[in-house]
């Protein structure tokens, strides 16, 4: 991904908030599945250079 690439769109109380890349590289370790509940700063992916 570039840094400010789209990432994932996260849903709440049925409002959409789109997530941007903080910098460039490639994305590891994808936690989140669609659908799941996740709390407030968990991490749901990483940025690897």
């Amino acid at each position: 991904v570039q840094a400010g690439d789209l990432v994932v769109v996260l849903e709440a109380m049925k409002m959409e908030q789109p997530i941007n890349a903080h910098k460039a590289g490639t994305i590891k370790g994808l936690t989140a599945q669609v659908g799941a509940s996740i709390t407030s700063g968990a991490s749901i992916c990483e940025i690897k250079d």
